[in-house]
């Protein structure tokens, strides 16, 4: 038996698809049912709020870098003990990686998971007309099952009235419900969109509320009634977890409110390929953990927290020293201004950071790079020989200044062919702004491991 699925897609960004996401997940979890959240697409940010209402670590399913195989697989895997699954779409519900091209998109998702789609819908200054876009929600294709509504951001219950009964009426899709305007469950907002769960010092606060307002507003059995009504999963192949381990080693995984960017499934495929696993924190701990042979470093938002990590001079210190005696560092975006001499943060202000590159990275007033990439590294460095092609995901607002030094990894925008070059690296630390997905790119990983195991004597 398949595990019950649902697709909470939204009509557009800012639909209020994450808001509802979250409630529904604190809602089922509330009842007893254990809850796997996904989120689509590459977005870090949304996964903590979904993971936090459903007690379970969200994962990311993103059709842009992941075959169908490998999502169906990643699914399988994920939802092994749950009740049911929630998952969060992106963007539109049929916004994908081109004007004709459906793939990354919530509906290409949908169809790959043969999953069942409630339509979230900013209902405020609507009527009718609530059901027209509903109705072209539902008809533009048909392989995708749009089975209900869900309105977001209603400022009374008769409102709600007369919305339900225009779709219902004229569509025939029922509508579920709907959550009220209310600041007390905005989510807050900055550069790179919503503050992250992780710096949120009152997120089972908010979490509850939401929770609240779901209970009241939303038919959450009807819900689960339709995830219980999906199909079984089609057929595939298991492939990312079937492979031998690379070589044991101990991974030292930068993890706190400054960095947590991780898709939660390269944790588990570092552990599977042979990994043990050490958090720590750049912000708080003075040392590596003990026994470390190699260390990762995600993104996040190192930005916001410039000066209390350049006050940790002793971890940056043991992490530059670690560096120089040739322990392998991979980083990936916030990691890699981390890892830079200096930091200039968005008020012109400049903090001391690990100076295991060299250069400066600082924050621009508008965003640098945003898309799927493709890279080719240039030289033989810790995650490829030279010559190797890397896939991953680019969105940042710093730039990074080398100050003279080599870009090792040139990087190409699918959607518009731009070029970009990164990718320092002394010794066997290695950085980039890309975000890569150790599902997409084995390779970089197996090499990572047996780098750390070899100098620690094994192979």
């Amino acid at each position: 038996m398949s595990c019950p699925r649902i697709i909470l897609a939204g009509t557009n960004s800012g639909s209020g698809k994450t808001t509802v996401t979250m409630g529904i997940a604190a809602a089922l979890s509330a009842r007893g049912l254990a809850v796997q959240p996904f989120k689509a697409g590459p977005d870090y940010i949304d996964p903590g709020f979904h993971s936090a209402a459903a007690g379970r670590p969200c994962r990311n399913l993103d059709t842009m870098l992941l075959p169908r195989g490998s999502i169906l697989e990643l699914f399988s895997r994920s939802t092994a003990g749950a009740d049911i699954a929630v998952i969060e779409g992106v963007m539109g519900l049929f916004d994908g990686a081109g004007a004709l091209d459906e793939r990354g998109s919530t509906a290409h998702l949908a169809k790959i998971l043969a999953a069942p789609v409630v339509l979230v819908v900013n209902g405020k200054a609507m009527a009718r007309s609530a059901a027209a876009l509903v109705a072209g929600f539902a008809r533009f294709d048909r392989r995708v099952a749009v089975k209900a509504v869900i309105f977001n951001n209603l400022g009374s219950e008769g409102h709600y009235r007369i919305l339900r009964e225009a779709v219902e009426t004229e569509t025939g899709i029922p509508v579920l419900g709907y959550l009220p305007r209310s600041e007390s469950i905005a989510l807050p907002e900055r550069h790179l969109g919503l503050t992250p769960a992780a710096e949120h010092g009152a997120i089972g606060e908010l979490t509850e509320r939401v929770r609240r307002l779901t209970g009241e507003h939303i038919d959450v059995d009807r819900l689960v009634s339709l995830a219980g009504a999906a199909p079984d999963l089609p057929a595939f192949r298991p492939s990312l977890f079937s492979s031998p381990p690379a070589a044991e080693a101990r991974i030292a995984v930068a993890l706190d409110e400054a960095f947590h960017f991780y898709y939660h499934d390269n944790l588990d495929i570092l552990e599977h390929l042979g990994a043990e696993l050490l958090p720590f924190s750049p912000l708080r701990d003075r040392d590596l953990p003990a026994g470390t042979e190699g260390i990762y470093i995600g993104g996040g938002f190192p930005e916001e927290f410039a000066g209390p990590l350049a006050g940790n001079a002793p971890i940056r210190e043991a992490i530059r020293s670690a560096a120089e005696g040739g322990l392998p560092v991979l980083a990936e975006c916030g990691g890699l201004m981390y890892l830079a001499e200096r930091l200039e943060d968005r008020q012109g202000a400049v903090h001391p950071m690990a100076g295991v590159f060299p250069g400066v990275t600082r924050m621009g007033k508008r965003l640098q790079a945003l898309g799927y990439c493709t890279g080719r590294l240039e030289r033989s460095v810790l995650p490829g020989a030279k010559g190797a092609a890397l896939k991953g995901h680019l969105f940042h607002w710093s730039l990074y200044d080398s100050e003279g030094s080599d870009h090792l990894l040139s990087l190409r925008l699918e959607k518009n062919g731009k070029v970009f070059r990164d990718g320092p690296a002394v010794k066997n630390a290695f950085a980039s702004y890309l975000h890569l997905h150790f599902g997409t790119n084995p390779a970089p990983a197996k090499r990572f491991l047996r780098t750390a195991a070899g100098r620690a004597g094994r192979k």
